[in-house]
């Protein structure tokens, strides 16, 4: 019997459709993967910003994984929001029983329009316990600064933090540069296997479209390392998709503030 590649997103849900799991789900099959889903929270949200946030019991996010990689199994795992301390704590313990190897740590702590996405004790647990069970990390630079207690304003501020992060938390680190200004945008990847730092270079899109771009970004790299690519392979290709995403989707409308990218590029001519 032939089999799917399969990749399992741990996260909120978005009931705008833009971020979060359904993002994920976009992303995961558009780049023909099969998709599976452990809510953590639902965001009552849309393109003007976040209203309200409505947290899941712990045990019923744990239960959630445990169905799914019990059966069906995951050729990697991709983590979004996780909200509470006890919701980390149930995914650690899960990654840990089923020895999950490719997981992609999304650090979701804060949307665009500024909601706080998780909470202090959370991110503690996080650093402790679930960054170094991750292959990989993928902050932007807001959520750098967080976890390196500083201020990241040059490129070299952000090579120096991927690797310093790197090292602390014995993962690989990328990170992304979507929050500069100028014409180019720098993401910084730090590939802790080969022990490399390589810097990827992108054209600004001018856009207002960008909502749901880091769920995307790391849900397509969860897609390659599930597909057997090398780190930085999967990196070059999640960094291609989520181009051409944003680039596809940049003259649609959708509500009155910060739409979606166009995740079917590929199918919606």
């Amino acid at each position: 019997m032939k089999q799917y590649t399969k990749v399992l997103t741990i996260a909120g849900s978005d009931s705008g459709g833009g971020a979060g799991l359904q993002a994920d789900m976009k992303t995961l099959s558009a780049l023909r993967c099969y998709a599976m889903t452990a809510i953590t929270a639902i965001t009552i949200q849309n393109t003007l910003g976040v209203d309200r946030v409505v947290t899941m019991k712990p045990e019923d996010v744990e239960q959630q994984i445990d169905a799914v990689l019990s059966d069906i199994g995951a050729d990697a795992v991709k983590t979004g929001m996780l909200a509470t301390e006890d919701i980390v704590v149930a995914v650690v313990r899960q990654l840990h029983k089923y020895k999950v190897r490719n997981v992609v740590v999304d650090p979701v702590l804060v949307s665009t329009s500024g909601h706080r996405l998780l909470t202090d004790e959370a991110l503690r647990r996080m650093q402790c316990e679930l960054l170094p069970l991750s292959r990989v990390v993928t902050p932007n630079i807001p959520e750098a600064e967080v976890l390196m207690g500083q201020r990241l304003v040059s490129v070299g501020d952000l090579k120096r933090a991927a690797h310093q992060l790197a090292e602390k938390y014995h993962t690989s680190i990328w990170l992304k540069g979507g929050h500069q200004t100028g014409d180019f945008l720098t993401d910084i990847l730090y590939d802790n296997e080969q022990g490399e730092l390589l810097e990827l270079t992108s054209s600004y899109i001018n856009t207002i479209n960008t909502h749901g771009t880091g769920c995307t970004l790391s849900s397509a790299l969860a897609a390659g390392l599930a597909q057997g690519r090398t780190l930085q392979e999967a990196v070059r290709t999640a960094k291609e998709y989520i181009n051409q995403a944003i680039k596809h989707g940049a003259d649609y409308e959708v509500g009155h503030g910060h739409g979606p990218v166009k995740h079917f590029y590929q199918l919606w001519k």
